[in-house]
């Protein structure tokens, strides 16, 4: 199973290679790792221990900050190493302030892997969630260097639990330890015979929280927003944009509307803006602040969307009619009750939200209307949702400290 794993992650490379040329973001990918070895050669490393912590992308990145930060406040001698798998989360963060240092993950081939520890000498070794990258797990485990996986989230359906998964099974037995998110997922791994994990919870719970403690303004969208109910519709899809016209042309709904599209490229932005017709406006074009006859405002700037979910009064969420909704948390904590597509059955925290009553799976766009209207004709229903949702973030809080409270036994 190692040849084969090695002969996997050869044509990953390979692959890589043919498909760079025909997609942007794997010519970032590769690119963003050409000479990477020479840059982490010339860093000035110092002598304070060094703590690496690894995310594939973006999302991740944003479950394993509050780690990082209090990891940060709990060991300030400690330097950090932050590594990316993807452009997503690299290009985006790379000038993160609370790591010292910020690269690409080489790949993981035995001799890239040689190289990244002949560079870097970590005393503890973090990664997010579904990072498991085995020649990796490989050497931490040789060299007797502490490895964790934090907020893992295990299915029956992974290599790890079928019955060819033996030599996965091995791999995860290398770690120091495994935080997963909840009892299934530890259940999973004590039938696999892998004892060697807890239940902390997810640190997404924490994330989002200190994003609502967060004082965020945006004063350009006060006349916008200032006594009107806002539905902030986040990382939407042309179906869940599709889901959305007939609810924002709905003058009888007396409702405005922040959108922030998952894709941002010009035409989609201008195709957006013309479907929807009039009293729109889009956020790279306010001069001062937003009209107050404006009626909808399309957001075409990253980094926003979990800031503006404060400005809400319920939110959609898109992905549900693709591969999967995006983060309903973001706008859960500022106590928005959540609309979204049918594929959502795969995300723990959407299905116990939608059991309690705080999160609304739709399939079409009456169901949509219908649901919309019931929240802003009956305030009791839309006041004990907005209610449940903010009990569920505080319910869920504290993983971060579980896997701080490890962290300070195994490093003192």
């Amino acid at each position: 199973m190692r040849i084969l794993y090695q002969l996997f992650v050869w044509i990953y490379w390979v692959g890589s290679g043919i498909a760079a040329r025909f997609s942007p973001k794997v010519k970032l990918w590769r690119k963003g790792r050409k000479g990477q070895f020479s840059r982490m050669q010339a860093v000035e490393q110092g002598g304070q221990p060094l703590a690496w912590f690894h995310c594939a992308s973006l999302g991740e990145f944003e479950q394993g900050r509050p780690v990082i930060e209090a990891f940060r406040g709990a060991f300030p001698d400690y330097r950090i190493l932050l590594t990316f798998f993807s452009p997503s989360g690299y290009e985006i963060r790379k000038n993160y302030e609370q790591a010292d240092y910020v690269f690409y993950l080489p790949f993981d081939t035995p001799g890239q892997v040689k190289r990244f520890f002949e560079i870097w000498d970590p005393v503890v070794a973090v990664f997010v969630k579904y990072e498991f990258w085995f020649n990796f797990f490989d050497t931490l485990f040789s060299k007797g260097i502490p490895s964790l996986v934090i907020s893992a989230n295990f299915r029956p359906d992974q290599h790890f639990f079928k019955p060819y998964g033996g030599w996965f099974r091995r791999q995860l037995r290398k770690l120091s330890f495994i935080f997963v998110q909840n009892q299934a997922s530890l259940d999973l791994l004590h039938e696999a015979g892998i004892e060697n994990a807890a239940i902390s919870g997810d640190t997404r719970f924490d994330r989002v929280a200190a994003i609502a403690e967060r004082p965020v303004a945006f004063p350009q969208l006060k006349a916008f927003t200032e006594g009107h109910q806002i539905l902030v519709a986040g990382s939407t899809w042309p179906a869940d944009e599709e889901m959305l016209l007939p609810l924002i042309k709905d003058e009888a709904i007396d409702l405005k509307y922040i959108i922030a599209p998952h894709e941002i490229h010009v035409n989609h932005i201008a195709a957006l803006k013309t479907q929807i017709g009039e009293r729109v406006e889009v956020f790279s074009e306010i001069q001062q602040e937003v009209h107050p006859q404006t009626r909808v405002l399309i957001i075409n700037r990253i980094g926003l969307l979990s800031g503006l979910y404060r400005l809400g009064t319920m939110a959609y969420i898109g992905g549900g009619f693709g591969r999967g909704i995006h983060n309903i948390l973001e706008a859960v904590t500022f106590g928005l009750p959540v609309f979204f597509g049918p594929r959502y059955h795969t995300f723990a925290e959407a299905v116990e939200l939608q059991q309690r009553g705080g999160a609304f799976p739709v399939r079409e766009q009456g169901q949509l209307r219908e649901g919309v209207k019931a929240l802003l004709e009956k305030p009791g229903k839309l006041q004990g949702a907005s209610a449940i949702c903010r009990e569920f973030i505080e319910e869920k809080k504290g993983a971060t400290r579980i896997i701080i409270d490890y962290l300070k036994v195994i490093l003192a």
